[in-house]
This record gives structure tokens, C-alpha cells and sequence, in this order.
């Protein structure tokens, strides 16, 4: 279960660099500009918000990998089910802002499975290479090519900045900003994936620097 642990706290700390370099790159993009004061609470909380998601497929997969396998189709619902508690968690910490959120399943849910389904298959290789004495970085390296790596992150990015999207477009907005409402959902789409590959390819560059070696009796971190 430690192994899994840093995974998911490996995941959670690029989670909040995209978010936070997602921010920076909204304060200079119009009218994000303008919406940013509403959008910004509702960005910070979410965050956190998949942070416990991923965190919650990661450690499924570790105790699925212990167990016998299980077929995707049986995992997704158990996920699905799971997640919708979060999201209340999230709504309600979202009321203390004077914003509302509407989540639109019909629209989310599709995204959210991708999402999940990529993170899911990239923990389980992760963990099943950690079945031995490689560090969590020596098993990101057994498991993926430094680009297969920033590939990955792309994709996870831009499956978030689409589930964002769809978020933003139920905060409540300043009157003379409402007819702006899809621009801003879309401009807000655009800066998440301009913000996505750079940053993959920095994080993937970092992650697969070359490994010292461990000295003998060195514990390992597991």
C-alpha cells in the first residue's frame, strides 16, 4: 500500500503544478481575466477534488493487483459510484463561495471514464514494476520511454481541462459577463491545453533524469 501511496502523492504534486501554471497562464488571457475572481475558488477546490479521485483509482488498482484481475467493465462503475461522494464533498465547499456548480453527469461521465481508465492501466504497470527493489522513479522507467511518459501526462491534462470545462460553464458569473459564458468555457479549454504539453514534457524530462545508483544497505523508498 506505500507504494501506492507515493504514487498517488507523486500524481497529486503534478495535479497541483498543472493547476497552479494553469492560473498564471489564465491571468493573462482575456476575458479570462475578467471571470478569473469567480473561476479561481472553484479551479483551487477542484483541484484538490481530483486529487482524492486519482488518488482513489490509484489505490483500487493496487488492491485489485493484489487480487485476482478484474475486467474494466466491473471497475468503472465501482469508480463512477466512488467519485460521485467526492463530488458532493466538493459541492459543498464550493456553497461557501458565492458561485454554483452544476455537475452534468450526462456530459462529465464519458470524460471522467477516459481518465480514469489511463490512470488506472499506467498505476498498474507502475505498481507491478514496483514489485521488486526499484524506487517509484526506477519503475516509472521500467514502465514507460521518457515520451510515452509525457504522452501519458498530455492526455491526463487534457481529459481534465475538458472535465474543467464543462464545470465552468455553471459557475455564476457577473451579469455582463453571462453572454461571454461559452467564450470563457472555451478560452479556458484552450489555456489548460496550451499549459498541457509544455508542461508534460518538463515533468516527463525531470521524472526520467538517469537514476543513481543505490549504495548497498541503502533502504529503498517504497
Amino acid at each position: 500500500m506505500q507504494r501506492a501511496r507515493s504514487l498517488a502523492r507523486l500524481n497529486g504534486r503534478i495535479l497541483k503544478i498543472y493547476s497552479q501554471r494553469t492560473t498564471t497562464a489564465l491571468r493573462a488571457a482575456l476575458p479570462l481575466r475578467l471571470a478569473l475572481p469567480h473561476l479561481e475558488p472553484v479551479l483551487v477546490l477542484n483541484v484538490a477534488k481530483e486529487v482524492r479521485k486519482d488518488t482513489l483509482v490509484i489505490l483500487r488498482a493496487h488492491e485489485l493487483a493484489a487480487e485476482s484481475p478484474a475486467a474494466w467493465s466491473d471497475v468503472l462503475p465501482q469508480l463512477l459510484h466512488a467519485t460521485k461522494e467526492i463530488d458532493r464533498m466538493f459541492l459543498a465547499r464550493v456553497g461557501s463561495f458565492p458561485v454554483e456548480i452544476v455537475i452534468r453527469y450526462e456530459e462529465i461521465a464519458p470524460i471522467r471514464a477516459r481518465r480514469m481508465k489511463l490512470l488506472y492501466d499506467a498505476a498498474l504497470k507502475v505498481l507491478a514494476a514496483r514489485q521488486g527493489d526499484l524506487r517509484l522513479r526506477g519503475a516509472m522507467h521500467a514502465s514507460f520511454s521518457r515520451d510515452e511518459f509525457a504522452q501519458l501526462l498530455s492526455e491526463l491534462f487534457r481529459l481534465y481541462a475538458e472535465e474543467t470545462r464543462s464545470l465552468s460553464r455553471s459557475v455564476r458569473l457577473p451579469r455582463m459577463l453571462v453572454p461571454l459564458r461559452e467564450l470563457i468555457a472555451q478560452e479556458l479549454l484552450n489555456v489548460m491545453i496550451r499549459v498541457a504539453r509544455p508542461l508534460a514534457v518538463e515533468i516527463a524530462a525531470t521524472t526520467f533524469r538517469p537514476v543513481p545508483p543505490v549504495s548497498p544497505g541503502t533502504r529503498q523508498n517504497r
